[in-house]
């Protein structure tokens, strides 16, 4: 996978600026006063660095900007990178400076001077995520480069110890968001459903209790939906669960569920060719849950958490099932299945059941990139949210604002859940292009439990995007990671 990169936390010796490669970031405040660092380069720089000041009305930046000094004089580094950030930055602003010199790296060594910020662990992991290549695919990709290899960064402090500790948590996400990105970049050739589970099946190197269920196991358990999605399909169905034990023995763990479609051609209800390569994402909801599993135990959460996730390819074939078909979810509600596109609340039917019937959480979070009327109704700026629990439902709300992941609620009602009615059989797994993403939450509301709150993720927006995002460069996101990391801090962890 790919990896982070390397963080060096070192102490302060202002000695190395004249001869460090690469580039450097000094920080700034509005009102232009320069720490012992600054000064230092001010002097190698002879006055370029105070002249910049002045010229430069710093007063007028926003928290997080950045002004380049190329090839400055006198010293050895590519560029001077002027970070404008005052004492009292929030940890957003922190992170927008983070995420600018990540941008600017380009490959090569960063030290940041890092004596006079409040929030630096905020600043590196701006830094990190940023940083981020999806190379496995390209020739001449660039290696794991290691702290003594070209491409670190490296912050000096005056306390680098307490700050590499208090760091470990968010260089933790930073590997659970990289290794989602992976999984939702990855072509889906790579990308199986069998290699799916098999990246999973290794992270019990990290302590993950690891179960795979094979499409025998599901058979016995009466799973018809997840599995008439993948009939058509030569990759083999599987569901792959997750079970991390941080918290007390007898206590409930919460239950995060990923709709893991490797790849959608639609099924016999097929897609039109153009854009159809863009659903080898549409595993996104998987590639999330995976994330922060991976997150939670790296550094070791102190909660109990398990994740599920429905790993099948949606393809056309003579096996494959066919629009009117009725089957059979593991509950024992009858679908008819009117679209065989709409396939992804099909697998998250079964595996959300699966999961209640099996662990008995304490709640239920489910993501999927489930509908093209969520970017319709929010465009790639939030996630639609729907829930049966205000309390969950603000819960993740709240975690995914303080972490700058964009979520919006939606509605649900019953008058929403009648569109879904069949003539033939329980339900119907697509109601039209009305309400879609509604419709769509509602169905899977069938499938919850009396008295289990749950919250279902439509990241059909935010999973992929064409375009930069505030974290990532263009492609897969990691949304998610970081919100659902913090939720269960929020709500599992406070001691």
């Amino acid at each position: 996978m790919t990896r982070p990169l390397p963080v060096v936390f070192a102490e302060t010796d202002l000695d190395v600026l004249a001869t460090a490669p690469g580039r450097i970031a000094v920080i700034i405040p509005p009102e232009g006063k320069l720490d012992a660092g600054a000064r230092r380069i001010n002097r190698l720089t002879r006055g370029t660095l105070a002249r910049l000041i002045e010229a430069a009305a710093l007063g007028e930046k926003k928290p997080g900007d950045v002004i380049t000094i190329n090839w400055p004089t006198g010293m050895a580094a590519e560029a001077v990178d002027v970070v404008i950030l005052p004492r009292s930055a929030s940890p957003a602003e922190s992170r927008r400076a983070g995420v600018a010199l990540g941008r600017l790296k380009n490959g090569k060594p960063l030290l940041i001077l890092g004596a006079s910020l409040r929030r630096p662990v905020d600043v590196i992991l701006g830094a990190v995520l940023r940083a981020y290549e999806f190379t496995t695919h390209k020739t001449k990709a660039k290696t794991d480069k290691t702290p003594e290899e070209p491409g670190a960064i490296t912050l000096m402090s005056g306390k680098p110890d307490e700050i590499e500790s208090e760091a470990a948590p968010a260089l933790a996400v930073a590997e659970g968001v990289f290794f989602t990105r992976d999984l939702v970049n990855e072509p889906a050739n790579h990308l199986t459903t069998t290699e799916f589970a098999n990246r999973i099946t290794a992270m019990q190197d990290l302590g993950l209790k690891i179960t795979v269920l094979e499409e025998s196991d599901m058979e016995k358990f009466g799973m018809g939906a997840i599995l008439s999605v993948g009939q058509g399909s030569a990759s083999p169905s599987k569901l792959a669960v997750m079970e991390w034990q941080g918290g007390a023995a007898d206590e409930a763990p919460l239950a995060l569920i990923g709709k893991g479609v490797v790849f959608d051609t639609g099924g016999i209800s097929i897609k039109p060719a153009a854009g159809m390569e863009e659903m080898t994402m549409d595993m996104g909801g998987a590639g999330v849950v995976a994330g922060v599993m991976r997150t939670l135990a790296l550094r070791k959460a102190r909660a109990n958490v398990v994740g599920l996730v429905g790993l099948v390819e949606n393809m056309p074939s003579d096996r494959a099932t066919r629009p009117g078909d009725v089957v059979t979810s593991m509950k024992g509600d009858t679908i008819e299945v009117i679209n065989t596109d709409a396939e992804g609340r099909l697998v998250l039917a079964d595996v959300m059941w699966y999961a209640q019937e099996t662990y008995k959480p304490r709640g239920m979070v489910d993501l999927a990139t489930l509908t093209g009327a969520c970017i319709v109704a929010l465009g790639h700026e939030n996630a639609a949210v729907l829930s049966n629990n205000d309390g969950l439902c603000n819960a993740v709300l709240r975690a995914a604002k303080v972490e700058g992941e964009g979520a919006w609620r939606l509605p649900l009602g019953q008058g929403y859940a009648d569109i879904m009615k069949s003539q033939i059989a329980d339900v119907k797994n697509s109601g039209g292009r009305p309400a879609g993403t509604i419709t769509a939450a509602e169905f899977l509301h069938r499938f919850v439990q009396d008295g289990m709150p749950w919250v279902h993720l439509d990241i059909a927006g935010v999973a992929s995007v064409k375009a930069d995002t505030t974290y990532a460069p263009k492609g897969a996101t990691g949304w998610g990671v970081m919100a659902l990391n913090r939720l269960v801090a929020d709500l599992f962890e406070q001691s």
